[in-house]
């Protein structure tokens, strides 16, 4: 099973695994496609979003792997399963990676009307983190937003962010973050060790699709939860697909110990922005212990 069709309230999505089908290419994880009733033409997402793409250390960048984009984009290369667990709700399931022997488990369920509820579980399974931290690394390829910024909270107010090319200032890190990460001294740029100046203050963060409707991701914790952006998901800055994605950082780390978060994404019909909050209040306001 390489992909799977889920429909709630007013989203349609597929899930989909590492597989390619249909013409599509390999390695890209997650939602492939996420539709809403009201804009049933298109799909919000270019290849994918929620898209496991890199676990790093601060060590295995590209040049010290000689290039290997295999390892460096391991959770895209090893082979995940994919389990339809209800009508509503799917699992992909990744075994211990050959390079980091990191095994995971990512949920995603629809919630009416316009809801995604994703959960992520890891657990390594030997120390083969160089720098003593797991870092993991999840795109969202948007697909060609006129307005490519996306909008956060800092400690004053509403802050817009758009970086100006990839790998430029690309991350931005919570208002209590003090974790210095270790990254081996290399040449090769990565978003994950380009850091704003901005600081977010509420873990939730939205963008405008055309000016008919928004989306949004939240987080249940600030802890480890880093916003990272690119205006051209690695293309040249005239590319029209930015990607709006996320890092969880675990700063030290157990074998066998699992750690996890949750996280609810919104693809829903324009709205203002104290309806936006409410749809972050709500949902954390939901969410059990």
């Amino acid at each position: 099973m390489s992909h799977e069709t889920i429909r709630a309230g007013d989203l349609t999505a597929i899930i989909g695994d590492n597989e390619a089908y249909d013409g599509r290419r390999a390695g890209y994880n997650g939602i492939h496609r996420l539709i809403h009733r009201t804009k049933p033409e298109t799909s919000v997402f270019e290849i994918a979003g929620l898209n496991l793409e890199h676990i790093f250390d601060g060590d295995k960048d590209l040049l010290n792997l000689a290039g290997d984009r295999k390892t460096f984009f391991e959770p895209r290369n090893h082979p995940m399963e994919l389990r339809k667990i209800s009508p509503v709700e799917a699992e992909l399931h990744q075994s211990p990676t050959p390079h980091f022997f990191l095994e995971s488990w990512t949920r995603f369920k629809l919630v009416p009307p316009h809801s995604i509820d994703f959960s992520f579980r890891c657990q390594a399974h030997q120390h083969a983190f160089a720098h003593g931290y797991i870092g993991l690394f999840w795109a969202t390829y948007m697909n060609a937003p006129e307005n490519k910024s996306i909008y956060f909270k800092d400690p004053k107010g509403w802050v817009q962010f758009c970086t100006q090319e990839h790998n430029n200032q690309s991350t931005v890190r919570h208002v209590d973050d003090t974790l210095a990460l270790e990254f081996t001294p290399v040449r090769e740029q990565t978003l994950y060790k380009n850091f704003s100046p901005l600081r977010y203050a509420s873990p939730f963060f939205y963008g405008y699709i055309g000016s008919t409707h928004v989306f949004i991701l939240m987080f249940d914790r600030t802890e480890g939860i880093r916003f990272s952006h690119s205006p051209s998901s690695g293309g040249p800055p005239s590319a029209p697909n930015p990607a709006w994605d996320f890092q969880f950082i675990i700063p030290k780390y157990e074998v066998s110990d699992v750690y996890g978060f949750r996280a609810r994404a919104v693809y829903r019909e324009r709205c203002s922005r104290e309806e936006i909050e409410k749809e972050f209040n709500d949902w954390r306001a939901s969410l059990s212990p």
